[in-house]
């Protein structure tokens, strides 16, 4: 049991590679030496995390991706499986909200456009789904993978003012749980499905709720750190424990969960 959470040579695709969270999460594995696809909507900031990956002895191989046009998926999918030769791990990671969804005073949910709404469940539940569809044919195919989606505590959960992204999320959890069942009955036991759902961390698609223009915090983002028990918002490197647990055999026996990393958010009442 040495080597009990060992990543190196697994071939890990990251769907949403180059934001925060997941680039966090490209830079760690790879520097672990599994061999890592960023693959993204934003080519160039792909390339750049991969830049960072290489320059500090890494393996990663940068991708454009839409996770809604199944073609673009399917052409990374090939791509990544020309240059490494195999894939052991998918991490759904594309993902977020839009200001648009959200009703914030003054805005009410009676209001929130068709396109947003439509827009969030697309981005979160569906590009989660095609990925999947795409990637997880092979490994059904091999009898093995590992698939690691990325849920939220909003699934758990559902906050104010954010309805499409919470119902999404929620959606992501659900899949997780039904994926990992069809996966072991129907193709092989040794296809894992898990998530991970972060609790609040501050990203690009939620800096506008939790902070003002001045980086201080908003009403809503002090009530977040304040019911959070350790105090504080997530950082990137929060995560990856847990990331590291998932992909590795460490968790060989684990399939069908959804995991908190939310600093004890979920177990405060408030009281």
């Amino acid at each position: 049991m040495k080597h009990l959470f060992d990543v190196r040579d697994k071939a890990v695709v990251i769907t949403g590679g180059a934001g925060v969270l997941c680039g966090t999460m490209a830079r760690e594995l790879a520097a672990r030496g599994a061999k890592v696809c960023v693959a993204d909507y934003d080519e160039m900031r792909a390339h750049e995390v991969c830049r960072q990956i290489e320059a500090d002895g890494g393996f990663a191989l940068p991708v454009r991706i839409d996770v809604l046009d199944r073609g673009t998926v399917k052409g990374a999918f090939s791509c990544a499986l020309e240059s490494i030769g195999h894939i052991d791990v998918l991490i759904n990671g594309a993902g977020g909200n839009k200001k648009d969804a959200t009703c914030a005073p003054p805005d009410t949910f009676f209001d929130l456009p068709d396109e947003a709404i439509r827009a969030v469940f697309d981005l979160n539940c569906l590009g989660t789904i095609i990925p999947t569809q795409v990637f997880g044919r092979y490994m059904a195919d091999r009898g093995e993978g590992v698939i690691v989606n990325i849920s939220s505590m909003n699934a758990f959960r559902p906050l104010t003012n954010i309805a499409a992204y919470s119902a999404a999320k929620a959606a992501v959890s659900n899949f997780t749980q039904w994926l990992a069942t069809y996966m072991a009955q129907r193709h092989s036991p040794n296809i894992r499905v898990n998530a991970i759902a972060p609790g609040f961390f501050l990203t690009e698609q939620n800096r506008f709720l939790l902070t003002d223009e001045s980086g201080e915090l908003t009403p809503r983002g002090r009530t977040i750190v304040d019911h959070t028990p350790m105090g504080r918002f997530g950082e990137p490197d929060d995560l990856l424990g847990t990331l590291l647990w998932l992909v590795s055999d460490a968790s060989r026996f684990v399939t069908g969960v959804v995991v908190p990393v939310d600093g004890g958010f979920a177990a405060f009442s408030g009281v």
